[in-house]
């Protein structure tokens, strides 16, 4: 439960957002947007959105650092006590709203580095880029290239990454890939066990030299439309069927 301290001077929590949120209200009601069409209303409206939740988690976080507690001993993994508590270290966070700074007690000792505790339980990353982006980075290059993973997220965020950036924050969501699937191991099959396998009967386009006889003499009979490719409906006569041969029979009943 967070709780800010009643002190007259402390500044109001929250008023970035209520500002900003008043000003969007401002616009909507002027008459330069009565005078716009409703796409080019949720193109300016999807940007005071993000910069509206850009700075409700702005002040969120200021609001979690106003009340962050001292505590009382801090020691690192190696038990190594950090004496000095100091306030207002700062640390830059990329977010899918855009960038936002958090503050919080660093707990110091000569010669060592610095202990943030707050860090832990807000779970930040050691780089800069949330959780958030890394999730997008590593769904969007998954999909294509790098440049239109770049692309992507900018399309959805309205954030910038470089293109070395996508590539590295895809590669550390692969880290633990490994690991991942080896907690995810499928049950051993029994004997009686059955593997379906479906298909759609439909065949694959093959080049001419590749076509049976008889299919490669049909073909040879049409003439198509364009020079280069074949058009809708010319695909007739040009294809083969993929074939699984059966070289074994396994106690299980599959055919390989």
């Amino acid at each position: 439960m967070l709780a800010i301290a009643s002190d007259a001077t402390q500044p109001a929590v929250f008023s970035g957002s209520r500002d900003r949120f008043e000003s969007v209200l401002a616009w909507l009601e002027g008459e330069q947007a009565g005078a716009l069409s409703h796409g080019e209303l949720e193109e300016r409206l999807q940007v005071d959105a993000r910069e509206l939740f850009r700075q409700l988690m702005q002040d969120h976080l200021d609001l979690r650092a106003q009340s962050e507690p001292r505590i009382a001993d801090v020691t690192d993994a190696q038990w190594v006590p950090r004496p000095t508590a100091e306030t207002g270290h700062r640390r830059g966070l990329a977010t899918v709203f855009g960038g936002v700074e958090v503050r919080r007690i660093a707990y110091r000792r000569r010669g060592e580095a610095n202990l943030h505790p707050a860090d832990a339980v807000l779970n930040l990353p050691a780089e800069k880029h949330s959780h958030g982006l890394r999730r997008l980075a590593a769904i969007e290059s998954s999909r294509g290239s790098f440049d239109a993973a770049v692309e992507a997220i900018e399309r959805s965020t309205g954030q910038h990454l470089g293109k070395r950036q996508a590539e590295d924050l895809a590669g550390r969501a692969a880290a633990d890939f490994d690991t991942f699937y080896a907690h995810r191991q499928p049950p051993a099959a029994a004997a009686g066990d059955l593997l379906v396998l479906s298909c759609d009967g439909k065949g694959v386009v093959m080049r001419p030299g590749a076509l049976r006889p008889a299919t490669a003499k049909a073909a040879a009979r049409t003439n198509p439309k364009l020079a280069t490719r074949l058009s809708k409906g010319e695909k007739r006569n040009r294809k083969r069927m993929a074939v699984m041969q059966k070289s074994a029979l396994r106690p299980s009943g599959l055919f390989i």
